[in-house]
């Protein structure tokens, strides 16, 4: 069996580390692979691979932390290099992006997985998602953001006058129509208090993840395609960036799995018999919610930061 070739990357000096691990990844052959050794999650590593070569990888954690980070990454065979991730499809068609939501298919958070990954994580047959796919293609296409092709620092405005701020104005609802619900219906409905509690904490957390995306991270990112376009006096901390975009990327996987939970504690959002307009308009805020968050979650893991992660490393 040939020896796979280590790449310990705390040996190589920081303005390097990436381009360094890019020569070895480009000088693969099909079905090739090399290991890399850190002493940190490289996952950032993985979204500008992903933004700058395409889906023609695959990444293989064989360690994990606390210590030492150590991932295998393998170049696909040609065969199977042109296979879009489904976050990639999300990216390009918005209206892709429906499709997947409505089959239960994690488009943002697990937007790195191929249409058969997810369609065995999800459970739903591979031909019916790309037949739904494939329906999308023949229906007139209405007028949309083409979120792809917008400059990034026009992408990061949109999202805080958007997302960012449908968010501060609808977590004030849905955490006092949680309370008031969980207030009256709680004895009979116990998992009310531990939905009002928990829903109490998510939104905190996401109104500080926004802050550090207001206050660090996209004012860095406007920066940075400022000293594109020819402004040489800015300065950009070195790693500043992509380390603000890890944490991101961590805290949107906490808030897909606070999704789940949720959907999960509620069996749906399934109203039982004796609800009132109040546990009605509740649940209805909670999945209005939901929806809005994956398309947040969507711009920034699969169109925003990859292509951050591009441009900081060029």
């Amino acid at each position: 069996m040939p020896t796979i070739q280590t790449v310990d990357v705390t040996q190589i000096p920081p303005k390097l580390k990436h381009p360094t691990i890019f020569q070895h990844f480009d000088a693969l052959n099909a079905g090739e692979s090399f290991l890399i050794l850190n002493d940190h999650d490289p996952k950032p590593l993985y979204y500008q691979l992903l933004g700058e070569r395409g889906n023609i990888f695959t990444w293989d954690y064989l360690e994990a932390g606390p210590q030492w980070w150590q991932v295998k990454i393998a170049k696909k065979p040609a065969a199977t290099q042109l296979v879009d991730t489904v976050g990639a499809i999300a990216a390009k068609d918005l209206r892709k992006a429906e499709v997947f939501k409505k089959m239960g298919i994690d488009f943002c958070c697990g937007g790195n997985k191929t249409i058969k990954e997810a369609a065995e994580e999800a459970g739903v047959a591979e031909a019916d998602i790309k037949a739904a796919l494939e329906a999308v293609e023949h229906q007139t296409q209405k007028a949309s953001h083409d979120f792809d092709s917008w400059e990034i620092d026009f992408l990061t405005d949109y999202i805080v006058q958007t997302h960012h701020h449908y968010v501060k104005e609808t977590s004030v609802i849905i955490d006092q129509l949680a309370d008031k619900v969980a207030q009256h219906h709680g004895n009979n409905h116990p998992e009310l208090y531990e939905l009002s509690q928990k829903t109490h904490a998510f939104l905190i957390d996401m109104d500080s993840h926004m802050m550090k995306e207001e206050k660090i991270l996209f004012p860095q990112i406007k920066l940075l395609v400022q000293q594109k376009r020819g402004h040489q006096d800015v300065t950009i901390a070195q790693g500043i960036i992509s380390a603000a975009i890890k944490m991101m990327i961590t805290e949107h996987e906490v808030s897909g799995e606070d999704l789940r939970f949720f959907k999960k504690l509620t069996n749906e959002y399934s109203l039982p018999a004796d609800a009132c307009n109040s546990y009605a308009y509740l649940f209805d805020k909670m999945k209005e919610f939901e929806s809005d968050l994956l398309l947040h979650i969507h711009l920034e893991n699969n169109i925003l930061f990859p292509k951050a992660l591009a441009l900081e490393q060029a």
